[in-house]
């Protein structure tokens, strides 16, 4: 349906009282519908399955490897990712990591049960330490890596 509001105000993007609003025709026209809880689905279970097993591996991660993550994420920044764009955190590039790990080897990795054992064994020199996942491709390159060697 088509909204109007009062005050002034022309169109309004967002989730408000139950209603979302969407702003269209460059702000000249705002549409609101009501707003439906989506339907959760085995791979919205999944999903989070796997991004609770990924926080608590990260959280298990040595202070070396966190510092390694964020020294990466500083250069990665700077030579790889464009000045209009936020740069990836460390934790986000250990997210990045664990999925592209899963593409390369995904019968021996399952994100929903990876343990830090498991990167000790089946991720040793793999991407156990930055240096090994950059040299792997499983990261972009970045002009000085051989310092990231922190074990996980």
């Amino acid at each position: 349906m088509k909204v109007i509001f009062k005050y002034g105000i022309s169109t309004y993007s967002g989730t408000i009282d139950q209603m979302v609003y969407g702003s269209y025709r460059d702000g000249k026209l705002c549409i609101g519908r009501e707003y439906v809880y989506p339907t959760l689905t085995a791979y919205n279970e999944l999903l989070g399955s796997i991004a609770r097993n990924l926080s608590t591996l990260y959280a298990a991660a040595s202070v070396d490897y966190k510092a390694d993550l964020k020294s990466y994420s500083q250069r990665n920044g700077s030579q790889n990712v464009p000045k209009t764009k936020l740069p990836p955190t460390a934790y986000a590039i250990f997210i990045k990591l664990m999925y592209a790990w899963q593409k390369a080897d995904s019968e021996h990795v399952d994100l929903a049960s990876l343990t830090a054992s498991d990167i000790g064994t089946v991720g040793l020199g793999v991407v156990d330490t930055l240096k090994a996942a950059i040299d792997n491709d499983l990261l972009d390159s970045v002009s000085v890596y051989d310092d990231l060697t922190g074990v996980f």
